[in-house]
């Protein structure tokens, strides 16, 4: 039986990149909400068809939508291992997803939180940018564009984000703290929580997770 793992942290915290290292390093199978979304859409299933009603009028997909594809996908996936990314985000989810696991009798192994001061997130996000046209990531600091402004692979205008604005960061990371972070205090009591240290490099923070998974990866 592969592993069952979620993966917490803040808008900013690297959770992203440490996920992708997770799943390509353990061979994961990887559940991002936002995909499974997509894939339902397109596919046009029953649940599909309910998310694009809500999400063509512009409202948010009610939990029992993302609950049910979440369940899809964890039948699908069976006994092995796989990451949870995006899901839970509130406690009403959690519990939800207890009852999942109960139902297909799996269990969750670890719930790993990547940890990560508001100062480095801030500082982080301010110096993302994305391309317009193909959505190609940058960073101003680390991995700018070869031409200032100018996507590499297509062209298109590199831009900063309307949401990584340092106020819009700020909001988010407050709403971040308000439904999020009390999963921290629900896992911490079942005994499954591992606290790594986002601020470090994302090297050093991969090494904390593998150390405290006690998995040496490939």
């Amino acid at each position: 039986m592969g592993l069952k793992i979620i993966l917490l942290g803040a808008p900013g915290a690297g959770k992203g990149t440490q996920a992708e290292l997770l799943v390509n390093d353990l061979g994961l199978v990887h559940l991002s909400t936002g995909n499974l979304l997509r894939e339902a859409v397109e596919a046009q299933t029953q649940l599909g068809k309910e998310a694009a009603s809500y999400m063509e009028a512009g409202k948010l997909v009610p939990d029992q939508v993302i609950i049910g594809l979440v369940e899809e996908f964890l039948q699908k996936v069976g006994p092995s291992g796989c990451l949870l990314d995006g899901f839970p985000r509130t406690l009403a989810q959690a519990e939800a997803l207890d009852e999942i696991f109960k139902k297909l009798d799996m269990k969750l192994d670890y719930v790993i939180e990547v940890r990560t001061t508001p100062e480095v997130i801030v500082q982080r996000l301010a110096h993302r940018l994305v391309c317009r046209s193909c959505g190609a990531p940058y960073h101003a600091q680390s991995k700018p564009p070869a031409k200032a402004g100018v996507c590499d692979s297509c062209g298109g205008a590199v831009v900063r984000r309307a949401d990584d604005e340092p106020e819009t960061i700020k909001k988010r990371l407050r709403e971040y703290q308000e439904k999020t972070a009390p999963l921290i205090d629900y896992y911490q009591q079942k005994g499954l929580l591992i606290t790594v240290n986002g601020d470090l490099s994302r090297e050093a923070t991969y090494e904390e997770i593998k150390a405290k998974l006690g998995v040496t990866g490939k």
